[in-house]
């Protein structure tokens, strides 16, 4: 559909709307109120997946204060919004920024693809609580990477940080498991002791009491991947109490998947709480016709009475450490005890093939990139497939793997290619599945913008609207940005947050649904989106005709002891 086509139908449905009464475009308008700032005269997309409809919005004090017509002269400011899409700021409601915040608050590739909140805190790991061996490893690794100081070890400690350095977007997180697991009782692969156990779900409660929005857990990395289903169930019984979310990357996302779901499930039902899977996927091809199986498992579980909630990034590839690849036991007990296992000729014919069968899986080496390096020695092989890495080093695969995050003491990043585009769009449009971009705020310049990053930390929600709505018609323009909004919102419990609705945040994003695209790939990932013109954050312009204005109007976001997140 061209540009012309695209905005003719939606301001034709746009005004429909408008002739069906004006009731709806009223709501808020006042005789005799200032705005700080009017939206005007574009199609409103009000997040809760209704008909789009013309309207102007006016914003003042942080609010959305009325929707409807709004005389120009009543404004301090007016963006024309003629032929351009206004909705709620969209919810990463997967991020992995953290402590990126701290070393570059404007938050670029998150917020100029329209994105005002962050979820983070996921797959087990979060930058709090620390015990004080973690405390010295994250101060000297920190100082050493960065430059930056790391003076907490809790929440509180964690996110009054932020506060005090002011952030472009609003930040949220999670208390991962793995790292409450690692605080208590190591890196081991064992049960907790009673009292290691007790350990665990007293600092659980402490972050559930500073604002973590619930439980996350990373099952395929270590320590997570050690605990019980039914160590899992009673920390997230203490997570529950005040209203706290469960996040799992699941114990398996390609040949026990369907294990792993019901795993997750199970958790879910027996704590009771809420669920929210990550980045819902299936690896390798003799794994994708269960598809059907797995979705009807959410649908069962949906249709009993369960809360939850699924995410998912626009990509048949995932970014992870090349660690991954290697079995649970050789990573056991952290970096140390690895590379002294990769180095061991003791373990060689288990390790071989163990990544035999990833090969298998994979179908070829040229399916693996190297993202990521620590050194500058071999930042060259960023952006190379090991297979071509492999090959330039005069070494097989195995060895070219094993000797690189030995040298790297497994500080290697990667981007896989493990999916199918038929798989990834039928759990993309299902209507519990949200946009997570599984990446983090970074830039094309500074400290940040080391390695060749995924893709999807620079273009997922441009790539959702353009690619899957706009050119595929995977689902409405409206549905989708509900998916993005207000359904997030709801789930993770978000006060005034996800729509436009008169008193909610001005959280706001006003993109052209006819131009915006991602522009990022995986040989050139650092690019910003096209056609997202403005961003509002807490009512302040973050975003203006697609440049960052420098404005850093974020606020903390923390969930209190009902539940709510404000």
């Amino acid at each position: 559909m061209d540009r012309r086509s695209f905005l003719r139908r939606s301001l034709k449905t746009a005004a429909a709307v408008t002739a069906a009464g004006p009731g709806l475009l009223l709501q808020g308008c006042r005789t005799g109120t200032d705005f700080d700032l009017v939206i005007a005269g574009g199609t409103v997309f009000d997040g809760t997946g209704g008909a789009p409809f013309r309207a102007d919005v006016g914003v003042s004090g942080g609010a959305v204060r009325a929707v409807g017509k709004i005389r120009r002269s009543r404004a301090a400011a007016v963006v024309e919004a003629e032929g351009l899409a206004v909705s709620p700021g969209f919810i990463d409601v997967h991020d992995h920024t953290d402590i990126g915040l701290l070393i570059n608050p404007k938050a670029e590739s998150a917020v100029r693809q329209g994105v005002t909140t962050l979820v983070s805190g996921q797959c087990g790991g979060s930058p709090f609580p620390l015990s004080d061996r973690e405390f010295e490893e994250a101060r000297r690794s920190a100082a050493d990477e960065y430059g930056l100081d790391v003076d907490w070890r809790d929440i509180g400690g964690f996110l009054g940080r932020i506060e005090r350095a002011g952030t472009a977007i609003n930040y949220s997180t999670f208390v991962g498991h793995g790292t409450v697991r690692g605080a208590a009782m190591g890196l081991d692969d064992r049960l907790p002791s009673a009292a290691e156990l007790e350990r665990m779900k007293a600092l659980v409660a402490e972050s559930m009491a500073g604002g973590a929005l619930g439980l996350s857990s990373g099952l395929e990395y270590t320590p997570g991947s050690f605990a019980a289903t039914e160590e899992l169930i009673e920390l997230c019984r203490v997570a529950a109490r005040t209203g706290g979310l469960y996040a799992t990357h699941m114990r398996d996302e390609e040949g026990r998947v369907l294990e792993a779901v019901d795993e997750a499930l199970r958790i879910s039902r027996e704590a009771p709480v809420r669920l929210q899977i990550s980045h819902l996927k299936i690896g390798f091809a003799e794994n994708w016709p269960k598809i059907d199986a797995l979705l009807a498992k959410i649908d069962e579980a949906r249709a009993e009475g369960l809360d939850l909630h699924a995410d998912r990034y626009p990509y048949i590839a995932g970014a992870t450490s090349l660690s991954i690849l290697f079995p649970l036991w050789a990573r056991e007990g952290g970096t140390e005890r690895f590379v002294a296992r990769l180095e061991d000729p003791a373990h060689d014919a288990r390790l071989r093939a163990h990544l035999a069968e990833q090969e298998r899986g994979y179908g070829s080496w040229d399916r693996i990139l190297i993202s990521e390096v620590g050194s500058d020695k071999n930042r060259g092989l960023e952006g190379k497939s090991v297979l071509e890495a492999a090959a330039g080093a005069g070494k097989a695969p195995f060895e070219f793997m094993r000797d690189l995050l030995i040298e790297e003491s497994e500080r290697v990043g990667m981007v896989a290619f493990y999916g199918r585009e038929d798989v990834l769009k039928r759990i993309l449009a299902h209507p519990l599945v949200g946009v997570g971009a599984d990446g983090g705020a970074v830039a094309p310049y500074g400290p940040l913008s080391q390695g060749r990053p995924h893709p999807r930390f620079y273009g997922t929600f441009p790539r959702v609207l353009g690619k899957y709505v706009r050119e595929e018609k995977l689902v409405p323009l409206e549905e989708m940005i509900r998916k993005m909004t207000a359904m997030p919102a709801a789930h993770l419990g978000f006060v005034r947050r996800g729509q436009i609705k008169v008193g909610w945040a001005a959280d706001l994003c006003v993109f052209d649904p006819a131009r915006i695209i991602d522009k990022a790939t995986f040989q050139e990932p650092a690019v910003y989106p096209e056609g997202v013109e403005k961003v509002l954050v807490n009512g302040h312009v973050v975003v203006d005709s697609g440049e960052h204005t420098g404005k850093l109007a974020g606020r903390v976001l923390r969930k209190n002891e009902r539940g709510a997140v404000a």
